[in-house]
């Protein structure tokens, strides 16, 4: 059975910075592709970020560009995101995802950031 369970985040002022993780189970973690995906109140999922399964290429979206990093454990079944420079229009549920046969999600962590 697929899971994945997201971690690390929390409230943080202005210009700081968080670590999400999420820990994936049930697949083949090397081989998939995974992303990263956050929800505005009231609003749809966007994506944030994607990494290959081997861990060599990834891809941002413009509004976080050059202030998060994907980056993968797959020793540890586990992918990050370092979010750093955080403003307050980061505020958001932030949601692991990844496409096997069909699209899985973890359950998301929040992330706040206010001053």
């Amino acid at each position: 059975q697929v899971h994945l369970v997201e971690s690390g985040g929390g409230l943080v002022q202005p210009g700081g910075s968080l670590n999400l993780s999420c820990v994936a189970s049930g697949f083949a973690f090397s081989n998939y592709a995974m992303n990263w995906y956050r929800q505005f109140p009231g609003k749809g999922r966007e994506l944030v970020a994607t990494i290959t399964g081997a861990g060599d290429q990834s891809n941002y979206e413009y509004p976080v560009k050059g202030r998060f990093t994907i980056s993968r454990d797959n020793k540890k079944n586990t992918v990050f995101l370092q979010m750093n420079s955080l403003k307050p229009e980061d505020t958001a549920v932030y949601y692991c995802n990844t496409l096997l046969w069909k699209a899985y999600w973890g359950r998301g962590t929040r992330v706040s950031v206010s001053s």
